[in-house]
């Protein structure tokens, strides 16, 4: 192995390490992410997600939490990923364009009072922003998870979280591991109704 794998190891645990234990500091800044989704979700809304690459993978992941279950068996949950209908995506992408892949569907498919969640480690991601801005026309909740820099995407939203690290990788970490845990909030409030 060419590469030195202990040190290339040590340095991912360490960038890791240090994104997670920044976490601890930032509870009242999440708190209101959890009350968000606890309020649409008691008021028959849906919490929508989206985003591009890995955050889209995340997007999915966080709707299936919700709609399946995170650790228990509970009733189903009301969540929504833009970004697994592949006819949509790619009829959208040839006929508009992709900056709008995003907006286009939360201009059909978004309700006023759902949670709209947007989530673009860079916080410039353009079609996240152009579809944090049609759900704020909608009248939506939108949150964005972005990078520590936030940039655009954060400040259109309503509410954010900007993982503590300027790392790709390590954002997404956080960004997974706060998603956990709003969807572990949202399951014990409806576990126990």
């Amino acid at each position: 192995m060419s590469t030195d794998f202990p040190s290339l190891f040590k340095t991912h645990l360490n960038e890791h390490q240090d994104a997670i234990a920044k976490l601890s500091a930032m509870s009242d800044q999440i708190a209101p992410l959890a009350e968000a989704w606890l309020t649409a979700l008691r008021n028959g809304k849906k919490i929508i997600f989206f985003g591009n690459g890995g955050s889209a993978a995340d997007a999915q992941h966080l709707a299936a939490e919700l709609v399946v279950r995170y650790r228990i068996n509970r009733p189903p949950l009301a969540g929504l990923a833009l970004t697994t209908d592949t006819s949509i995506l790619t009829a959208h992408s040839n006929d508009f364009g992709y900056d709008t892949v995003f907006s286009r569907q939360i201009e059909a498919l978004a309700q006023p009072g759902d949670v709209v969640l947007g989530i673009s480690t860079s916080g410039t991601s353009k079609n996240v922003l152009l579809g944090l801005q049609a759900a704020n026309n909608r009248g939506c909740i939108t949150i964005a998870f972005t990078g520590e820099k936030g940039a655009d995407c954060a400040a259109e939203a309503k509410l954010s979280f900007k993982a503590p690290s300027a790392i790709t990788a390590r954002v997404q970490e956080c960004h997974l591991l706060i998603g956990h845990l709003l969807c572990d909030v949202a399951e014990q409030s409806f576990a126990a109704a």
